[in-house]
């Protein structure tokens, strides 16, 4: 196997964890400013009010694409399978 499959490889792994994890990151980062907002102005300090938004929101997120992130870690363990079957 040469050191530019391996790049590549890399390269590949790297993006989808981006598009796998990103969609979860992203709207819990979205509600916590939101939320961060509103206890400002609000001056409701709870530490537990952003803890189960946070859960929630990832959790409907695994719910409703729980199986396109399946999807494309199944379709990369498949391209790295045949990869070490050809170079091994």
């Amino acid at each position: 196997m040469s050191v530019d499959t391996v790049a590549e490889a890399f390269r590949e792994g790297i993006w989808v964890v981006v598009k796998v994890s990103g969609p979860m990151l992203l709207l819990s980062m979205v509600v916590g400013i939101f939320l961060a907002l509103f206890q400002a102005v609000t001056q409701i300090h709870e530490q537990t009010l952003q803890f189960i938004f946070k859960v929630v929101i990832v959790g409907g997120v695994l719910l409703i694409g729980g199986g396109w992130m399946m999807e494309n870690l199944l379709e990369y363990a498949r391209k790295l399978f045949q990869l070490m079957l050809m170079g091994g």
